[in-house]
């Protein structure tokens, strides 16, 4: 892979300002954009089983589509948190921090409840 997120976030940062695009990119409107291309990824799963939903990355037909939406996805993300200041990595170093606390391994292990039903 190779890139950081840093370097992913400059070359969406640069595609966007090639096309004077910033105009547009309020933080709301980078959320919501966000939210709709998670709802592409949701799509690809509308109306298939499980089965079906697992061999998506089979076909290269059906993996492309997911690869896509998925890069839309990250694209929206760097968006949102370099608009917002956020520097991703920490912000899940901490989040990671937060569930080791909540759904301790040896509580949560095989488990699904939420962690107040541990």
């Amino acid at each position: 892979m190779g890139d950081t997120l840093t370097e992913l976030t400059h070359a969406v940062l640069a595609f966007r300002d090639e096309r004077d695009w910033a105009q547009f990119h309020g933080l709301k409107h980078l959320i919501v954009s966000l939210c709709l291309e998670a709802g592409e990824v949701l799509e690809l799963t509308q109306w298939k089983s499980d089965a079906e939903t697992d061999a998506l990355p089979l076909s290269s037909e059906s993996r492309e589509a997911l690869s896509d939406e998925c890069a839309d996805v990250l694209a929206y993300l760097l968006l949102v948190a370099d608009k917002a200041q956020i520097d991703l990595n920490e912000a899940l170093r901490r989040k990671l921090a937060k569930n080791a606390l909540k759904y301790p391994a040896e509580k949560s292990r095989g488990r699904r409840e939420k962690y107040s039903q541990l």
